[in-house]
């Protein structure tokens, strides 16, 4: 097993559930230094409270993504805590998939939205970039999905932030190369971490499903229920349906988990089976 993550300083947003707190977790108990932040403060501390407990070294900060200073506090906390800002992962984000119909309804959600995914990448990146190029190195790591690779009916604004969250994720690559690495993840879709509760309208699920959409529907009550067929929720299986939050978890490490002379720029992560069309 490689030791690359012994030591090194990872900040993570939306640490409070889902990817944040199984990423916090797994890199603490391979040694890593954590400063977790999010907006809810009862459950970031409870990120903390959990790698403390399993002997790791963490922090909490509370955090709104959207507004920089903010984001300049929790970095300048992290340097003052730890001494440096090795990897920043930029995790935080909301899925209000809706249709352009759905405006009345959707409006404050795609506001939020857009000021969670796009600004709060944005803001990420600026609150670190000085600090690790001062270092002259650092990882960032933006969390993306395959929303953002073509537009669909239904994820309009959902898939705007997230090819905007790739062209900033190239576009600092670009600028600056041997100092900072970037990797751009790009998930399907992962039940079990909350995110589906922000969705405006379920038949914006539509776009991304084309005609399989009953047969996505079929096979998500199978795997929700009492009983799910091994073949569609055992990871072993070339079948394996839907991406489980640890899985992608996974994945997110070992994009961390590298030498600093090696990037992985761009990871899609899919269940070898899943309905995805982009």
């Amino acid at each position: 097993m490689s030791d690359y993550l012994e030591g090194k300083t990872i900040v993570i947003t939306g640490a409070a559930g889902g990817f944040g707190r199984l990423v916090a977790q797994k890199t603490a108990a391979r040694k890593a230094r954590i400063v977790a932040a999010d907006v809810d403060e009862t459950e970031v501390r409870e990120t903390v409270r959990s790698i403390a407990e399993a002997g790791g070294d963490a922090e909490a900060v509370v955090t709104d993504v959207t507004r920089l200073a903010d984001m300049r506090e929790l970095a300048r906390r992290a340097v003052e805590r730890f001494g440096a800002i090795d990897v920043m992962v930029n995790n935080a984000g909301t899925m209000p998939l809706a249709l352009y119909s759905d405006h009345a309804a959707a409006a404050e959600a795609w506001d939020r939205c857009i000021d969670v995914n796009l600004k709060g990448v944005l803001h990420g990146i600026m609150a670190v970039y000085d600090q690790m190029i001062a270092q002259r190195r650092g990882h960032v790591v933006n969390l993306s999905s395959i929303y953002g690779n073509y537009p669909v009916a239904g994820a309009a604004v959902y898939g705007a932030t997230k090819a905007a969250v790739n062209v900033l994720s190239e576009s600092l690559r670009q600028e600056s190369q041997g100092k900072i690495k970037v990797t751009t993840i790009r998930p399907t879709g992962v039940p079990g971490t909350g995110l589906g509760a922000g969705v405006i309208n379920p038949a914006a699920l539509g776009g991304i499903l084309g005609a399989g959409e009953a047969a996505f529907m079929e096979k998500m009550g199978e795997i929700l229920s009492e009983n799910p067929p091994a073949e569609l929720v055992d990871p072993q299986s070339i079948g394996y349906y839907s991406l489980s939050p640890e899985i992608l978890a996974d994945q997110i490490v070992f994009a961390i988990d590298q030498p600093w002379g090696v990037s992985i720029s761009d990871l899609t992560v899919r269940a070898s089976g899943d309905a995805y069309r982009i």
